[in-house]
């Protein structure tokens, strides 16, 4: 088998392993025990109005014994406008906000150009190619502008870099290099509908050295994100919608309290790193 093939292959097998490790994670997710409650309030999902206010069902005098009113709805706008807008860094920290919506806007909109090349391997009329190209230009200069930004800005600002880690800084310039390995590549090297047609239909002969090394780091990445701290992206609706928002009553036979009764029977064993929570050796206890 070729080069070309293999990287074919790996490409492809990695496309699918992000979306299956996805999957995975959210099922953990999903599956954890009952978090510590803290009934954080305001809480979207309060009918009656409630939530416009912060207000909660347990104003209700005996509101043990009353129907509780629930809205999905608003509930459903809030986290999207968190997911699709970072609203809470919007809020709390809008000059970070610039930049890191850059990068995520970007990212959504490459996913997006990323099926429509593969819809190109079928159908390709020339206004189709035009769209998708325009497309692949806006997200590719989106996500490589935030990229490089946020990198900017967690070098320059002292505070954020006290708090950045080397793996923070890998995540991002492994992002940025395979942006611009991408952005290399199909301006100037090779064009990207021709290069996916050879990749989804298995067929590819003779492709220049920085479309294998692109397509390589490309992979890898797929493999890598769900793996990593940059899986928020899964994480987000849990945190929001079974950790925040979450303000169940816990009832006598409900799910909540066998769900409390299942964790307390089964606690969480934390393992400590610092060195005030080792057990102390036998020169550490001496004098």
């Amino acid at each position: 088998m070729t080069v070309d093939m293999l990287v074919s292959v790996f490409i492809l097998l990695a496309m699918f392993g992000f979306f299956a490790l996805s999957l995975r994670k959210a099922y953990k997710f999903a599956h954890m025990q009952i978090h510590a409650r803290l009934d954080l309030y305001p809480v979207p999902k309060e009918g009656g109005g409630r939530a416009a206010y912060g207000g909660s069902y347990m104003e209700e005098p005996e509101w043990w014994t009353k129907p509780r009113k629930i809205d999905r709805v608003n509930e459903a706008v809030d986290i999207m406008k968190e997911m699709l807008f970072i609203k809470k860094l919007f809020v709390h920290q809008r000059v970070l906000w610039w930049a890191s919506y850059s990068m995520h806007l970007g990212i959504y909109v490459m996913l997006g150009w990323s099926v429509l090349l593969l819809v190109s391997v079928a159908w390709h009329p020339d206004w189709y190619v035009l769209v998708v190209t325009v497309v692949g230009v806006v997200g590719f200069a989106l996500s490589t502008v935030g990229c490089v930004l946020l990198l900017v800005r967690r070098v320059s600002d002292r505070v954020l870099a006290k708090y950045t880690t080397p793996l923070e800084y890998f995540n991002i310039v492994l992002l940025l290099t395979v942006l611009l390995t991408g952005a290399y590549s199909w301006l100037f090297v090779a064009s990207p509908f021709a290069v996916a047609a050879q990749v989804f239909t298995l067929s590819a002969t003779d492709l220049p050295p920085i479309v294998l090394v692109h397509l390589a780091l490309l992979g890898i990445m797929f493999l890598y994100i769900p793996l990593s701290k940059m899986s928020h992206y899964v994480g987000k609706f849990f945190c929001f919608h079974k950790v925040l928002w979450d303000n169940d009553p816990n009832l006598p036979g409900s799910s909540v309290e066998r769900r409390l009764e299942d964790a307390a029977a089964h606690p969480a064993h934390t393992g400590w790193s610092a060195a005030k929570q080792q057990a102390p050796t036998s020169e550490s206890s001496k004098g």
